[in-house]
């Protein structure tokens, strides 16, 4: 069997259905959890955990990678941020909007171009 939505292989009893289509199960929690960069409730607690103690709020090393490449270019796409980085875009929204929580990014249209840039 092959998920709806990435095309990749599912072992048996492994795959999930949802609204008909059969999904892995990333796309499966993606499906029910999607990233959400615009989360007055994440950005607040981000907030109050980087204040707790005086340190600031560890990143992962990709978050890291990305922040270095936006420092470097200026600002990019999320299509060239994912292919320097080779995650898939739907890894790179979950880290876009974790960072974006952390008031480390935003984005914004350049010539009609979203465009994720340092805050």
């Amino acid at each position: 069997m092959r998920c709806d939505k990435c095309n990749a292989n599912i072992k048996e009893n492994e795959g999930r259905e949802l609204h008909g289509q059969n999904l892995c199960e990333d796309c499966y929690m993606d499906r029910l959890s999607p990233a959400k960069a615009c989360d007055p409730w994440a950005v607040f607690s981000a907030k109050s955990f980087s204040k707790g103690d005086g340190t600031s709020v560890a990143m992962t090393e990709i978050q890291s990678k990305i922040l270095q490449i936006l420092k470097e270019t200026g600002g990019a796409a999320p299509g060239i941020i994912a292919e320097k980085l080779q995650i898939t875009p739907s890894d790179l929204e979950r880290e876009i909007a974790t960072l974006r929580h952390m008031e480390k990014v935003r984005g914004e249209l350049r010539q009609g171009e979203k465009i994720i840039h340092l805050w």
